[in-house]
C-alpha cells in the first residue's frame, strides 16, 4: 500500500485497486477507484473544472483539501468526507475489523460489478435520482433501480440535508440504497468505480453541477406559454381547426404537438401523405397565428421502413449479443436504433430535417427516449458506447443530441426537444423531460409534485407532466372534471404547461392501427370546467415574463424554477418534509391540491411576510395555515414586496 501525491492529486494502490483522488470544481472532490489497477479518464458526461486543491500524505493517511471541502484516504482504504471539518460522508467497511472497503465481482474482461457502501447519518434526508413516481420526497428509506423505463428517468445524484451532492458519475444500470442501516451505491457493470461529492447550500451545489455536467440554455419565449396536445390528432385540418378555435375562444395557445402515427411507418420519419397533404402549408398557417409546431418521433425501426436496411448494414442499430434485435413490439417487431452512435445520429438527423424541419415543424417530441425495451435484458444490448448495462442510462443523452446538434448547424438557438427521458447533462441539449405515460388519478398527481422536486434537485430545470395524466380518464366523469381542474393549477405553477393524454371515448376520423382517444381541449371537459381552465391559461400568460426571468437564471445559475422549500430556506427543518408544496421562482410559494374533494390545505410559511394571492392579505411566516380552495381556487403566496402579487 503506497500513497502518492502528484499535481495535488492522490493516487493510492492496494492489492486489486488503484485510486485517484482529485479535486475537480469548486467543492468538487471526485473519487475513482479501479480493481483493473489503472484509472481509465472516462467521463462520460462529466466536465471536470479546474480548480484549486492541496494534498499532502501522512503516516497512515492521505488528505485532499478545496474549498471548504476534504477528504482522508487511510492505508486500510477507507474514505472520509469532510465539509468545513465536519464528517459528511464516510465509507462503511462490510466485514469485520474494517475489512472489505468496496467490493468487486468479475463480470467480463476488465468489466466488473462495483458497489461501494457509507455509513448512515441520523437525521439526514436525500432527494433528487431524477423522476418517478414512487410517492416519496424525502428518499431515506429508499431503494431505487439505476435504470430508465417509462415513466422513470433516472439521474444517479442525490442532494444531501448535511449539506452535499453525491455524483454516481457512471451510466451503467444499477441500484443506490439510500437505507437506515447504510447508503450503497451499486454498478452492474463498469471499468471502475466513479464518483463526485460536492460541497454547499442546495444553491451552491445546484451550480457546481450545473457547472460539471452542463447549463441549461436559455428557454425561448415560445416555449413557456400553453402547449396544446392529445392522443392524437390525426389529420392536418383537424390540428388546424382546433388552432383556430383556440384563438376564436381566447385561448393564448402558444405550442401544438402532433403525436405518433401520424407517419407511413415506424422508422420512416415523415407525414404519411394521405392525411397531412402540406405539412408546410399547415406549418405556415399556424406560425401566421403565433403557434409553434411540434412533431413526435420515435426511435422504433422494423423491416417495413424504408430506412431499415441501410440502418441495419451499416450498425446504425442497437445490436445484440445473442436473439434478434427486435426489442420492443408495437404493432409488430421493432428494432431500435443505436442513438450513441454519431453516424446514426447524422442520418437520422438527415431524414428529420428533409421531413420535418424543412416542412416548418419548430421541435421535436423524443418519445421511447429510455429506450423502451423488454425484456429489460440490458446486458444483452450491445451499442456503439459499449454493452448495454455498462452505458445504457447514456441512451437518452445521445437522443437529444442528435437534435441539438442538427439544429446547432443550421443556425438556431431556440432548440427544445420534449422528451420522456434523460440523463445527467442532457439540460445542455435543450432537453424538456415530462414525466411519461401516468395514470389519470389523484394518487398519480401527489405523485409527481414530489417527483418534480426530485428531478428538480438534478440539475435539469426543464420539466413537466401530462396535464390530467395519460391514461384512464374519462372526460365525462365528475372525477376526471375535478381532477383536471387541480392538475391545470399545478400545470401553471410547472416550468412548462403542457395538456396532453389518451381520453376514453373513441373520436377517430380515419381507421388506423392504433386507437384515437377522445377530446382532450380545453372545451372537452364541460362548460363551467372550461371557464376555470382558460382562465389558467390567462394566468400562465401573465405570469410568462416572470417564468422566463428565472428560467434566465436556470441558465445562468442551475437553479431550478420549481424546486423544494428548503432550496431556499436551508437552514428551516420543516421545508425538508414539506413535499406537497413548492417554491415557483424566487418569489412565489404554490401550494398544489392533490387529493380528491379536497377544499382545504394547510401549508408551512418560512421566514418572511407573505402575500395570499387570493385575498392579497399579509400571512407571518414560520407558521402553519389551513386555507380553503373551492375548485376554482388554488393556494399561493407572494413574498411580500414582489412586484408580481398584481398578476393575481
Amino acid at each position: 500500500m503506497s500513497f502518492i501525491i502528484e499535481d495535488n492529486q492522490i493516487y493510492f494502490t492496494r492489492q486489486g485497486e488503484t485510486v485517484k483522488i482529485s479535486a475537480c470544481g469548486k467543492n468538487c472532490i471526485r473519487f475513482q477507484a479501479s480493481p483493473n489497477c489503472r484509472i481509465d479518464e472516462q467521463n462520460w458526461t462529466l466536465m471536470p473544472q479546474k480548480t484549486e486543491a492541496a494534498a499532502r500524505a501522512e503516516d497512515d493517511y492521505a488528505v485532499l483539501e478545496t474549498g471548504e471541502m476534504s477528504v482522508k484516504i487511510y492505508n486500510s482504504g477507507k474514505v472520509v468526507f469532510y465539509r468545513n471539518g465536519k464528517k459528511i460522508l464516510e465509507e462503511k467497511p462490510e466485514l469485520t475489523f474494517g475489512a472489505q472497503i468496496r467490493n468487486y465481482r468479475s463480470v467480463s474482461s476488465g468489466l466488473w460489478k462495483a458497489r461501494v457502501t457509507f455509513e448512515p447519518n441520523e437525521g439526514e434526508h436525500f432527494y433528487g435520482l431524477g423522476h418517478e413516481a414512487n410517492g416519496c420526497f424525502d428518499l431515506k428509506g429508499c431503494t431505487v433501480d439505476l435504470r430508465h423505463v417509462n415513466a422513470k428517468c433516472t439521474i444517479p445524484f442525490v442532494y444531501s440535508s448535511l449539506g452535499y451532492g453525491f455524483l454516481w458519475n457512471m451510466p451503467s444500470t444499477g441500484r443506490c440504497e439510500l437505507a437506515h442501516n447504510r447508503t450503497r451505491w451499486t454498478s452492474d457493470c463498469a471499468r471502475q468505480i466513479d464518483y463526485v461529492v460536492i460541497g454547499g447550500t442546495p444553491r451552491e451545489v445546484s451550480s457546481s453541477l450545473a457547472d460539471l455536467t452542463g447549463h441549461a440554455p436559455k428557454m425561448p419565449h415560445w416555449a413557456t406559454g400553453f402547449w396544446q396536445s392529445r392522443l392524437r390528432y390525426e389529420t392536418q385540418d383537424e390540428v388546424i381547426s382546433v388552432a383556430k378555435r383556440c384563438k376564436e375562444l381566447g385561448i393564448p395557445l402558444s405550442v401544438i404537438v402532433i403525436d405518433y402515427f401520424h407517419w407511413t411507418e415506424q422508422g420512416d420519419y415523415k407525414f404519411d401523405p394521405k392525411y397531412w397533404q402540406s405539412p408546410k402549408k399547415m406549418a405556415d398557417e399556424l406560425h401566421e397565428m403565433g403557434i409553434k409546431l411540434v412533431v413526435s418521433m420515435w426511435p422504433t425501426i422494423n423491416e417495413n421502413s424504408e430506412n431499415y436496411r441501410k440502418m441495419l448494414d451499416n450498425n446504425m442499430l442497437i445490436r445484440t449479443a445473442s436473439g434478434t434485435n427486435k426489442l420492443f413490439d408495437f404493432y409488430g417487431p421493432q428494432a431500435l436504433i443505436d442513438a450513441t452512435n454519431p453516424e446514426t445520429r447524422k442520418f437520422v438527423w438527415k431524414k428529420l430535417k428533409e421531413n420535418y424541419i424543412d416542412n416548418g415543424v419548430d421541435a421535436l417530441w423524443f418519445d421511447e427516449a429510455e429506450p423502451e425495451i423488454h425484456p429489460e435484458h440490458f446486458d444483452n444490448l450491445v451499442m456503439s458506447a459499449g454493452r448495454g448495462d455498462e452505458v445504457a442510462l447514456l441512451y437518452p443523452y445521445y437522443y437529444s443530441k442528435l437534435a441539438y446538434d442538427g439544429f446547432k448547424e443550421m443556425g438556431r438557438d431556440d432548440i427544445v426537444t420534449l422528451a420522456r427521458c434523460a440523463y445527467t447533462g442532457a439540460q445542455k441539449f435543450g432537453t424538456l423531460v415530462w414525466s411519461g405515460d401516468i395514470p389519470s388519478t389523484f394518487e398519480s398527481l401527489a405523485a409527481q409534485v414530489k417527483s418534480g422536486l426530485n428531478m428538480a434537485m438534478c440539475a435539469i430545470p426543464w420539466w413537466t407532466t401530462d396535464i390530467g395524466g395519460f391514461y384512464g380518464g374519462d372526460a365525462s366523469s365528475e372525477y376526471f372534471r375535478e381532477l383536471i381542474v387541480r392538475w391545470f393549477q399545478y400545470g401553471v405553477f410547472c416550468p412548462v404547461t403542457r395538456l396532453h393524454g389518451n381520453r376514453a371515448g373513441q373520436d377517430r376520423t380515419r381507421g388506423i392501427i392504433e386507437p384515437t382517444g377522445g377530446g382532450n381541449e380545453l372545451w372537452s371537459f364541460g362548460g363551467d370546467v372550461f371557464k376555470i381552465l382558460k382562465d389558467l391559461t390567462l394566468l400562465r400568460e401573465n405570469l410568462r415574463p416572470y417564468v422566463e426571468k428565472h428560467m434566465e437564471i436556470a441558465s445562468k445559475t442551475g437553479a431550478p424554477v420549481m424546486r423544494p422549500m428548503f432550496f431556499d430556506y436551508p437552514d428551516d427543518e420543516e421545508c425538508y418534509t414539506a413535499g406537497e408544496q413548492y417554491m415557483f421562482g424566487d418569489d412565489i410559494l404554490f401550494a398544489p391540491i392533490v387529493h380528491r374533494a379536497q377544499t382545504e390545505k394547510t401549508v408551512y410559511l418560512p421566514d418572511g411576510d407573505w402575500i395570499f394571492t387570493r385575498t392579497k392579505e399579509t400571512y407571518r411566516g414560520g407558521k402553519t395555515y389551513t386555507l380553503g380552495a373551492k375548485i376554482n381556487e388554488f393556494i399561493a403566496f407572494v413574498k411580500k414586496g414582489a412586484d408580481i402579487i398584481n398578476i393575481f
